[in-house]
């Protein structure tokens, strides 16, 4: 166990050199491209901002006035006769519109539940399995120019499910270690 804490401390320091060095061997003027790469990326913040702030405010509206709940109560019904507990039905939803409203969700049900319930292992999983789906189609599809998904939003949904089907059965496996 204390391998890994030592190999965590150096990894990323590690990959960082080593980009360095390769840069540096390839006549790369690394300095120059780290700067271009920062000012690229700070432009990128500044134009997706106003979405990121859009979704949050959406999703904080619908917390607040009791959509999800309303949502969860209906969806929870069917879901928990699966194995997915309908508290966690917001959280899914709201992680295909955006990951940070998610992880304050997550938050809030680690409050309620704590972290190494069952409920609370359930939610960890499947913010890792699942993906914005919403957000990165409209985001990836207008930088590309592409008008017509064709079948990427049921392939997304699908993959969603398998996701939270997964998370249920790792943390089944997980409680019972």
């Amino acid at each position: 166990m204390h391998i890994l804490l030592y190999i965590s401390d150096y990894l990323i320091p590690f990959i960082i050199l080593s980009i360095i060095v390769y840069g540096l061997l390839s006549h790369v003027n690394v300095y120059q491209s780290f700067i271009s790469g920062a000012k690229s990326g700070f432009f990128t913040v500044i134009r997706i901002m106003p979405t990121l702030i859009g979704l949050m405010a959406a999703v904080g509206i619908l917390r607040a006035s009791g959509f999800l709940d309303a949502v969860s109560s209906v969806l929870g019904q069917f879901t928990d006769r699966i194995g997915f507990p309908g508290v966690l039905v917001p959280l899914a939803v709201v992680k295909m519109f955006s990951s940070s409203a998610a992880t304050g969700l997550l938050l809030d049900i680690f409050k309620q539940f704590g972290t190494d319930s069952r409920i609370g292992l359930i939610a960890s999983i499947s913010l890792c399995c699942t993906e914005t789906i919403f957000y990165t189609m409209s985001l990836y599809f207008m930088t590309a120019g592409i008008r017509r998904s064709r079948y990427t939003l049921a392939g997304a949904l699908l993959a969603t499910f398998a996701g939270l089907a997964a998370s249920v059965f790792l943390a089944g496996m997980c409680s019972g270690l």
